[in-house]
């Protein structure tokens, strides 16, 4: 797997070794040794699957300490626009993102590490997401920003009035009414 650095410390972008023949394909999509050894060490402990429809945007997700998460998260049917925004009090990268397009063509896997909220819109018909989770997922410790926050300079590759949103999407605060419980020294991981 090669391992792409990002504008942002800890936050970076995994490329397998794909393997094709008349057959298809076959890569390796977790190596705990591999991924301990060339991203970080990381005890991913849950896996969640979501499918949505073209338009659908999920985030800025995040879960608030004691609770916090790391994601590795792959697009296995379709394609989306991932992004990770620091959200760490005091970081030098404090509300800049990071985006990358996670196809089923492509075969990108995205880490995002704690201290950061989390996102996707929905970019073909029909996308299948799977993210690996360090962290059980706790609802007490649900937090987000605002996916529609026009301040954080995302291009999403859809128009955002089109979006098709969660109600509990709707409701997040914007970076600029926004109370991290993050700060610069959140372990990344």
């Amino acid at each position: 797997m090669e391992v792409i650095r990002t504008d942002i410390e800890g936050v970076v972008i995994i490329r397998p070794r794909v393997f094709t023949d008349a057959r298809g394909y076959f890569f390796e999509s977790y190596s705990k040794r591999e991924f301990d050894e060339k991203v970080r060490p990381v005890n991913f402990v849950q896996d969640n699957e979501s499918c949505s429809t073209r338009g659908v945007m999920r985030g800025l997700h995040f879960q608030r300490p004691p609770f916090t998460q790391s994601k590795l998260v792959r697009c296995v049917k379709g394609a989306v626009l991932d992004v990770a925004v620091d959200i760490r009090k005091g970081s030098p990268t404090y509300g800049r993102h990071v985006a990358v397009e996670l196809t089923e063509d492509n075969h990108l896997q995205f880490f995002v590490p704690r201290g950061f909220a989390h996102g996707f819109a929905v970019l073909s018909d029909v996308a299948v997401f799977q993210y690996k989770c360090d962290e059980f997922y706790h609802p007490e410790a649900d937090g987000g920003i605002s996916i529609l926050d026009s301040s954080l300079g995302i291009d999403w590759h859809l128009d955002p009035a089109d979006a098709i949103l969660s109600d509990k999407d709707t409701r997040h605060p914007l970076l600029a009414d926004f109370d991290s419980p993050f700060d610069i020294g959140t372990e990344l991981y």
